[in-house]
């Protein structure tokens, strides 16, 4: 046996009733057993979170990810069932996989790491510490505004 696809019974109605938004993310052999691990979780309606399911991967090649992704895609039981939003971390490879097996959804960046990088890059330019606490101030009220203008 190379990979393993785990789901529990009630997560596969879960699944098909709450569709709209789903996080994937693959840890890549930080496990005893140092196995890729993807790991699928969806959001409920009123904003909680369930653990849709997950697979350990023997390695780190596309075709085990695509495996595992097409193994979830069929758990949706009808066309109209898709998920309508997936958001995954900047894992390129993942990205460009997502995209390819489901391609109704749109795809969007995780805002922790979106945050995570930002931070990251501002550290490098802004030197101050007043003047951080304004940078990052200013990118938190940005992000959280309610309107595009």
């Amino acid at each position: 046996m190379r990979d393993i696809f785990w789901i529990h019974p009630d997560a596969v109605k879960l699944i098909n009733a709450c569709n709209l938004v789903f996080l994937i993310d693959n840890t890549y052999k930080t496990n005893r057993y140092k196995l890729s691990l993807l790991d699928i979780v969806g959001v409920t309606l009123t904003g909680m979170t369930f653990s849709a399911a997950f697979a350990y991967l023997e390695g780190e090649r596309p075709n085990n990810v695509v495996w595992a992704l097409q193994r979830f895609r069929g758990l949706f039981l009808g066309r109209d069932a898709l998920s309508g939003v997936i958001v995954i971390d900047r894992d390129l490879a993942l990205m460009n996989m997502v995209k390819t097996i489901f391609l109704e959804s749109m795809n969007l960046l995780c805002r922790f790491h979106i945050d995570k990088n930002v931070k990251e890059r501002c550290k490098t330019i802004v030197g101050q510490r007043n003047a951080w606490d304004y940078v990052m101030e200013a990118y938190g009220s940005l992000v959280d505004c309610p309107s595009e203008q």
